[in-house]
């Protein structure tokens, strides 16, 4: 099975994740986001060895945008409670 090279970043009300083997950097999720939490990592890589992408779980506020536009279906979110 393929490692996805998952990443989750989380506080107690919001959850994040990307699969960074899925990411093709398109860079989608950082132009619709409407709080502009999602940025380029300076570490992570997506599939095609381009920046991946980060989120700042604080400013977050799991609207789900991101991965509705994905193509990749690469970005999860979920708000707890």
């Amino acid at each position: 099975m393929k490692d996805f090279n998952k990443k989750v970043t989380e506080n107690t009300v919001r959850s994040w994740s990307v699969c960074y083997g899925l990411c093709k950097s398109c860079g989608l999720c950082i132009e619709k986001c409407p709080v502009k939490s999602i940025s380029w990592s300076e570490s992570e890589v997506g599939i095609y060895g381009s920046p991946g992408v980060i989120n700042d779980i604080e400013r977050c506020i799991a609207c789900g945008k991101c991965a509705l536009i994905c193509p990749e279906s690469a970005i999860k979110v979920k708000k707890k409670q």
